[in-house]
């Protein structure tokens, strides 16, 4: 936002010194050199003595009054040949002195003028030049004086400028806050304005924006846990008529039917608990930290594990894991959801690894498994997902383990990414912040 104003500002510099420019050569254009006419305004004692006095004299006199001028003035006056001044003049002061105008030269302080221009001062007066040096002219002063004009000008229009600016900056900063608050899992944050505030109508239309969006998630949570705590009710008396007809059977086939059923609960019942999961994980984005033991965290995830046969679980765990501050349950959660899909695809193998470097903890799970191809690599984490669809009867599984995983590591400002294992199979990095 700061970025924002500041190009604000050097825009605003950089227009006023444009115009500055401009009207520079506007007038330089249209009217002449400003800097002539400034350098003649300070000559002007000068061009008057020499225009209302000396020139004035009759004739026989004017040599007289020249001289006269001489001894009094701090201005040299010479009479110089035509062809000396007219190797130092070109373009329009050449064409202004061959008219008999006075003509500056503001850098070496001087001005330049023809006698006359038929001879009548003196014998010979037509082909000479009078030439007064180290006139009284300060160009640098006159710079600077145009210089604090414009800078007060420049003033002038940025203080109105920066008090507006600053209004819009501060609102605009609370609309920021209020974004990062919404989008950090705050729903409840909005925009509180004046109705005179300048940025109130992009205001309004984002805290109506966000009541729409608090409405409709709290509306979808508030679905996804009434449609779950419903459904466990009819779950739980299939189960229960389920066992009671278990108990009154006695055919075999009926009996296998009956194993058949009750294993498509089970399954239902898991569904309902991962969606459950989900929303809690949405409708808590916040949590609760505590410092823990994280190398008996992660020992605890490989102790919840079901028992697979044929599979090892191998262990590398850092001395040095320490103490770690988060939500142990959620973490364990992430960890043990990778675990479980190991020992779902691997072969003979699943290794879990953990380090502390620097600022970061890495946790590692990796597997002998068939591996994830990598285009698949993202789209493991969609919820329901599934990479092989024509497994899921043998592996279980509804495609929400591994979402929720990286759900649980992106609350602590973690990243869940998926690679290649050098056990052959996939391997599953975690990183935490330390």
């Amino acid at each position: 936002m700061n970025r924002l104003f500041f190009r604000f500002f050097i825009l605003v510099m950089l227009s006023i010194s444009a115009a500055a420019f401009i009207v520079y050569f506007a007038i330089n254009r249209l009217f002449g050199d400003p800097l002539d006419s400034i350098a003649r305004r300070q000559a002007a004692a000068q061009i008057f003595l020499l225009e209302q006095y000396i020139d004035q004299a009759p004739a026989d006199q004017w040599l007289d009054r020249l001289n006269k001028v001489r001894e009094v003035s701090g201005v040299r006056f010479e009479l110089v040949p035509l062809g000396d001044v007219r190797r130092q003049l070109t373009g329009i002061d050449a064409a202004g002195f061959e008219r008999g105008d006075v003509v500056l030269d503001i850098s070496r302080k001087a001005f330049y003028r023809r006698v006359d221009l038929v001879g009548e001062r003196y014998i010979g007066s037509n082909e000479e030049a009078l030439v007064a040096q180290d006139l009284p002219i300060d160009i640098g002063f006159a710079l600077s004086m145009e210089a604090v004009r414009y800078l007060i000008v420049a003033l002038v229009l940025l203080i109105p400028i920066a008090a507006w600016s600053r209004a819009h900056w501060q609102g605009l900063q609370q609309l920021s806050d209020v974004a990062d608050r919404f989008g950090g899992g705050e729903l409840g944050a909005r925009a509180h304005m004046e109705p005179k505030d300048s940025i109130y109508p992009l205001a309004e239309r984002i805290n109506h924006m966000a009541d729409r969006i608090e409405r409709l998630l709290d509306s979808q949570r508030n679905l996804l846990h009434s449609v779950g705590h419903e459904i466990r009710t009819p779950i739980a008396r299939l189960e229960f008529a389920l066992e009671l007809l278990r108990d009154a059977a006695e055919n075999p086939a009926l009996d296998k039917r009956i194993n058949a059923m009750e294993g498509d609960l089970r399954e239902l019942k898991e569904l309902v608990n991962e969606l459950l999961g989900m929303t809690r994980l949405d409708a808590e984005p916040h949590l609760q930290r505590r410092a823990f033991d994280l190398g008996s965290a992660l020992a605890h995830c490989s102790e919840t594990l079901p028992p697979s046969e044929g599979m090892a679980l191998e262990m590398a765990l850092g001395t040095s894991l320490g103490q770690f501050s988060g939500d142990q349950r959620l973490l364990e959660r992430a960890v043990g959801n990778l675990l479980r899909n190991a020992l779902k695809y691997g072969t003979r193998s699943v290794r879990l690894g953990a380090a502390r470097m620097g600022s970061v903890v890495q946790v590692v799970v990796e597997d002998d498994g068939p591996g994830i191809p990598h285009a698949e690599r993202e789209r493991i984490f969609e919820p329901f997902y599934r990479l092989d669809r024509s497994r899921d009867r043998n592996t279980g599984g509804f495609g929400l383990g591994l979402s929720i995983a990286r759900k649980a590591v992106q609350l602590h400002g973690g990243t869940l990414v998926v690679g290649s294992s050098a056990l052959g199979g996939a391997r599953f990095t975690i990183t935490l912040p330390a």
